[in-house]
C-alpha cells in the first residue's frame, strides 16, 4: 500500500496518515477566515506540524453545501501568497485542495505536492494532465454535481455501489492520462451528495472500498452529520470526529483530513495501538 507524491513516498499498510486542514477562505463551514491571512496560516502549519501532522491540505475555494463558486483567479489570489508562508514555516508536504486545473498548476509549481480534487477529476477535463505532468500524487473523491447542485443528487439505489463505481471511472481517467496507480489516494467522499444516513453508511461500509488496492483517505472533521447527530456547532464537534475518525481506521482508513490535529493524532494512535494488540 505504497502512496507516492511528487518527491515523497509513504507506506500505509502498518500506519495512518493525519492531514490537518488549512482553509484559506471567508465562508469554510468550520473555520472560514481564520487563515484567509499567510501570516495566520503559517502558525497553523507551524501548529500542525508541532502537533504530528504527517501532511497539510491547503484549499482557498470553500466546497461545503451552498458554497459560491469562485473564479482561478480569485482562488488563486487567496492561495498562493498561503502556500508560499505555509511552506516557508513547515516541512510539512502540502496537498492543495483544487477542482481547477489552473490552480493546481500553479500551486504545483510553487511546490505543493499532492492534489485533492474532490469532483474526482470530473470538473476539469485538464486536470488528470496537470498531475500526471507534476508526477503529483493525487487524491480522487466521490461527488455528485458541485457546492451549488451537491444536495440535489443525494438519491441512490444502491449506494455503496454506486459510489464505487464513480469512483473507478475517476480512476480510469487518472491511469488513461498516464498517472501511476501507486499516486492515486481514494476519498468516498463523505458529506459530498450524501445524507446524514448516507455519510453514516460510508463509514460503516468503508472497507468495501478497499478493493481498489490503494489508501483510503476519508475527510469526516466536524462535518454537518456530526452536528445533525449531537445538535453541536462545528468548532464543538471534536469529540463526533473522535469516534468517526476511530471507526473509520478500524475500517481500514489509511488518511485521516482533521481540524484538530493533536486530539485525532491521538485517536489514531490509540485505536492502531488497540487493533495491533494479541
Amino acid at each position: 500500500m505504497i502512496f507516492r507524491s511528487r518527491t515523497r513516498e509513504w507506506d500505509l499498510s502498518g500506519r495512518v496518515l493525519v492531514m490537518g486542514v488549512i482553509n484559506a477562505t471567508p465562508d469554510s463551514f468550520s473555520d472560514g477566515g481564520d487563515c484567509l491571512d499567510p501570516s495566520r496560516a503559517a502558525v497553523r502549519a507551524r501548529e500542525f506540524q508541532a502537533a504530528g501532522a504527517d501532511l497539510i491540505d491547503l484549499g482557498a475555494e470553500s466546497t461545503r453545501p451552498g458554497a459560491p463558486l469562485i473564479s482561478a483567479e480569485e482562488e488563486l489570489a487567496r492561495l498562493l501568497p498561503v502556500l508560499e508562508a505555509v511552506r516557508r514555516e513547515s516541512a510539512l508536504p502540502v496537498s492543495v485542495d483544487t477542482t481547477k486545473a489552473s490552480v493546481a498548476r500553479a500551486a504545483l509549481a510553487a511546490g505543493a505536492e499532492i492534489v485533492n480534487d474532490v469532483s474526482g477529476l470530473k470538473d476539469d477535463p485538464e486536470m488528470a494532465a496537470v498531475a500526471a505532468e507534476f508526477g503529483a500524487g493525487l487524491v480522487l473523491m466521490h461527488r455528485r454535481g458541485n457546492a451549488q447542485t451537491m444536495r440535489q443528487h443525494a438519491r441512490y439505489v444502491d449506494l455503496i455501489a454506486e459510489v464505487v463505481a464513480e469512483l473507478k471511472e475517476s480512476i480510469d481517467m487518472a491511469l488513461s492520462a498516464g498517472i501511476s496507480y501507486n499516486k492515486i489516494v481514494i476519498d468516498p467522499g463523505i458529506g459530498f451528495a450524501k445524507t446524514k444516513d448516507q455519510s453514516l453508511s460510508l463509514i460503516k461500509h468503508l472497507e468495501s472500498f478497499k478493493s481498489f488496492g490503494r489508501p483510503l483517505l476519508v475527510g469526516l472533521s466536524r462535518k454537518s452529520f456530526l452536528g445533525e447527530i449531537t445538535g453541536r456547532e462545528p468548532r464543538e464537534r471534536v469529540f463526533g470526529s473522535a469516534a468517526s475518525v476511530a471507526l473509520s481506521v478500524e475500517r481500514g482508513a489509511g488518511i485521516v483530513r482533521v481540524h484538530d490535529v493533536g486530539e485525532m493524532k491521538d485517536v489514531v494512535e490509540v485505536t492502531r495501538a488497540i487493533l495491533n494488540a494479541k
